[in-house]
């Protein structure tokens, strides 16, 4: 880090996202990959007693994503990063777009289907111990339906983080171009 508390590499180069953007892009990253392990785990005990303080641990984790996802999204609509080096073939620079943007759409709809499959349980939302009041009357079929949408998306933001992460490394180890250095702080 230079004295700017930026990455000397990236700094030189000029094309580096800012704190917020980097330290909301780290922290959504541990707490998504930590839903998508609680998530998977706690449909393993659905049935068990006591598998619901890990389901009310999810959706409190969920609220707090979306929320962070928020800001995320309007930090980026006010704050557009550079653009990539004119060195990348332009597919890639076309695939780290959509990827970028359906990673968005995910981080979005994942927390919202899964928040109105939850309000249209019986169980309800709860945000860390308090019920969010019911605005929907419980609907099974409906629950399920958002469920397996949310169940769905799940599988697409995998396979999107590891495109993310592989073109990451890709640009450390092997391009050794700098991208990779645009989100460190």
């Amino acid at each position: 880090m230079n004295e700017n508390g930026m990455n000397p590499r990236a700094a030189k180069t000029g094309w580096h996202y800012g704190g917020p953007a980097i330290f909301l892009h780290w922290v959504l990253a541990v707490l998504i990959a930590g839903l998508v392990g609680l998530g998977w785990y706690m449909m393993s005990i659905e049935r068990e007693p006591n598998s619901g303080w890990y389901f009310d641990l999810h959706k409190s984790f969920g609220l707090l994503v979306f929320a962070l996802v928020v800001l995320r999204v309007l930090w980026r609509l006010n704050h557009k990063p550079a653009e990539l080096p004119a060195s990348l073939p332009k597919w890639q620079v076309k695939v780290s777009s959509i990827t970028h943007w359906l990673l968005y759409a995910c981080m979005i709809l994942m927390p919202v289907t899964g928040f109105l499959g939850a309000s249209y349980s019986k169980s309800g939302v709860v945000f860390f111990g308090l019920h969010v009041p019911a605005w929907l009357v419980p609907a099974r079929d409906m629950a399920k339906q958002f469920f397996s949408i949310h169940s769905a998306i799940v599988w697409v933001l995998v396979a999107l983080v590891v495109l993310h992460a592989a073109a990451g490394l890709k640009h450390l180890l092997i391009d050794k171009n700098d991208v990779f250095q645009r989100m460190w702080f």
